[in-house]
């Protein structure tokens, strides 16, 4: 049985929930029953040998548990019942407590998705609707030893599944669900450098993270990748999620693939890391956007404040009402060190437009940027299509940080606009109109692999009218030949930056404060005595480039129009943003009154036409 015909039988199950469930409610059983049976299929050739372990060990008052983990190897979980599906089918008339007691004789990582699913209320509403006999028959039907589905398809059949489940509830999707293009760019992306990993043969060991893990799906697709070009790599995948459905749907797709289930940790990442001694060597996240992080305001803020850049939030805090940044810095303080060369991270993080330009210099925010820039870890940032996420069509961003960064990017900043590449969607889910496709996917990987400029050229012809498909052209590459009364539209898509052309000084620019009569006040007392005192009315600030002196600044923008004018340096700070669609606008000239007087003269004489042809 291939995977669409594994996975089309077990949606089969779907006819039978039909009416006593709604459709978006279908995963709350098909996903755990999977889950059952491919556990059962697993421990099938064990099974004996666990049951009389355990009752040799329990006889003999000694803990059976790490003796019973020896015998299942590398499964890293078992089962002290002696029942499973098929023999369920047994005892029709106590299936219900039968289930429930296998269920509670898996070790306790295993039994653990089962709570979060919380299993037992399912099994009660389906023995209450006369279902559960039918559904645990489909399951105990279905074929999932590892021997004819391995780890790999498996996990293609479970991750189909929620795609499915997604699908049906927008709700779903927004909240557990990360397009799989954008997953697979990512990927690309932090490990496109690594040539010792990706090499065929080489066995490394990796390890991959993701602090808002959702259903697994960034891990997944990422030990997939990676095993696809290396088969020899070990990765070994960690994860948070908060979210208890999600979390049991991520620890129960690393079991199904073979994954110690046990680096899948439940709670709130931002108030209590699950790994907090832990460095990862590449980490993806896709943080909920625009969420308020209120309800750990006290423990993040006890940590900046106690800890300061012993802790992760060292740099700064932004704006209660958005905590996507307080992941950046969550991701920053898990990179690996770079020892004599070797080691260090990098990672992949989903962002909206607010973490690139929000808040004032010496705020939050800007101290975030200015960490992380100063620091030289941004390595990319590319800008996606709007409409791709199920939940919000909003502008989004995937940063890329490193602290390996390879010679020719130290010091600099790669910004790539992929906000036009995409194709319609034939249906769209959600707020998700738009997607990806390999080829889209592709080139944005060779942008950021060449680490060069780059712009698309179209050619136009004397109309404006685009003659063919735009064409992507590499700087030094040499550009289409124009026909006579044609022109070429040019439209950048991937420019580099000095880390320091993001920053700015702010500074505060003071008039002095005149009495009726127009005379300057002076100070009377302490260190203002005798100084000229400053009018709030007339305070203004001046950002001024970190590249350019800022004296040379003020008497060349400021003195010409206010003579008496004055810096208070004392109030000086320095703030970094990021204004990616100001460095990829492109000037369209308006069109010629010659032309637009043709176009009225056209319109006016089609509405005589229909006039005349109404009057007839």
């Amino acid at each position: 049985m291939n995977q669409t015909s594994l996975s089309a039988f077990i949606w089969s199950v779907a006819d039978l929930l039909r009416g006593d469930y709604k459709q978006s409610e279908y995963g709350k059983v098909i996903l755990p029953f999977t889950v059952l049976r491919r556990l059962d299929c697993v421990l099938a050739p064990t099974k004996a040998q666990v049951l009389a372990e355990h009752q040799k060990k329990s006889a003999a008052g000694i803990e059976p548990d790490p003796f019973l983990r020896r015998i299942v190897g590398e499964a890293g979980f078992y089962n002290t019942s002696p029942l499973d599906l098929p023999t369920l089918l047994g005892d029709q008339d106590h299936i219900r407590q039968n289930l429930h007691a296998y269920v509670e004789g898996f070790s306790k990582d295993a039994r653990d998705i089962f709570e979060r699913f919380d299993f037992q209320a399912q099994v009660e509403r389906l023995a209450k609707a006369d279902l559960l006999y039918l559904v645990t028959e489909k399951f105990a039907n279905i074929d999932l030893h590892p021997d004819r589905v391995d780890n790999a398809r498996m996990g293609h059949v479970f991750e189909e599944l929620i795609r499915k489940f997604a699908e049906l509830s927008n709700e779903t999707a927004g909240e557990h669900f990360t397009p799989r293009e954008v997953i697979r760019l990512m990927v690309n992306l932090i490990f496109i450098e690594d040539d010792d990993v990706l090499t065929p043969g080489n066995a490394v060991v990796r390890t991959v993270y993701d602090p808002t893990a959702g259903t697994g799906g960034m891990l997944s697709v990422a030990a997939e990748h990676l095993l696809e070009h290396n088969p020899a790599a070990r990765l070994t995948l960690f994860g948070q999620e908060l979210n208890d459905e999600s979390y049991a749907i991520c620890k129960a797709d690393m079991l199904i693939r073979g994954q110690h289930v046990g680096n899948i940790v439940a709670g709130n990442t931002l108030g209590d890391d699950g790994f907090p001694q832990k460095k990862f060597d590449y980490m993806l996240s896709n943080p909920p956007f625009g969420v308020e992080w209120k309800k750990v305001e006290k423990a993040v803020r006890a940590e900046h404040e106690q800890k300061g850049f012993d802790g992760r939030f060292g740099p700064g805090l932004p704006r209660v009402s958005d905590g996507s940044m307080l992941f950046l810095l969550h991701l920053v303080s898990k990179m690996a060190p770079v020892v004599d060369g070797e080691g260090g991270s990098r990672f992949g993080i989903v962002l909206n437009g607010s973490p690139l330009f929000t808040g004032a210099a010496g705020g939050g925010e800007s101290e975030i940027r200015r960490y992380v820039l100063e620091n030289d870890l941004v390595e990319a940032i590319v800008g996606l299509p709007t409409d791709m996420f199920y939940n919000t069509g909003i502008a989004t961003y995937v940063w890329i940080l490193s602290n390996k960064k390879p010679a020719a990017r130290r010091g600099r900043v790669q910004l790539i606009d992929a906000s036009g590449f995409w194709q319609k969607m034939r249906k769209s889910l959600g707020s998700k109109r738009k997607e990806m496709n390999d080829a889209h996917i592709a080139t944005v990987t060779r942008l950021f692999g060449d680490f060069a400029e780059a712009e698309q050229v179209s050619l136009l012809d004397a109309a404006g009218q685009p003659q063919g498909e735009p064409r992507l052209v590499i700087a030094g590459e040499a550009l289409p030949e124009v026909p006579e009364g044609g022109r070429l539209k040019r439209v950048p898509v991937s420019r580099i930056f000095r880390n320091e052309d993001f920053g700015y000084t702010t500074i505060t620019v003071e008039r002095p404060l005149r009495d009726d009569a127009g005379k300057v006040v002076l100070g009377l007392k302490g260190k203002q005595k005798g100084k000229p005192q400053p009018d709030s009315s007339l305070r203004d600030t001046e950002n001024v480039p970190l590249g350019e002196d800022i004296q040379a600044y003020f008497e060349r923008e400021v003195l010409p129009h206010a003579a008496d004018a004055w810096i208070d340096e004392a109030k000086s700070k320095v703030g970094y943003e990021i204004p990616f669609n100001r460095h990829f606008y492109v000037f369209e000239p308006p069109r010629s009154l010659q032309a637009i007087d043709e176009d009225l003269k056209a319109v006016s004489a089609n509405i005589m036409r229909m006039l005349e042809a109404l009057a007839e």
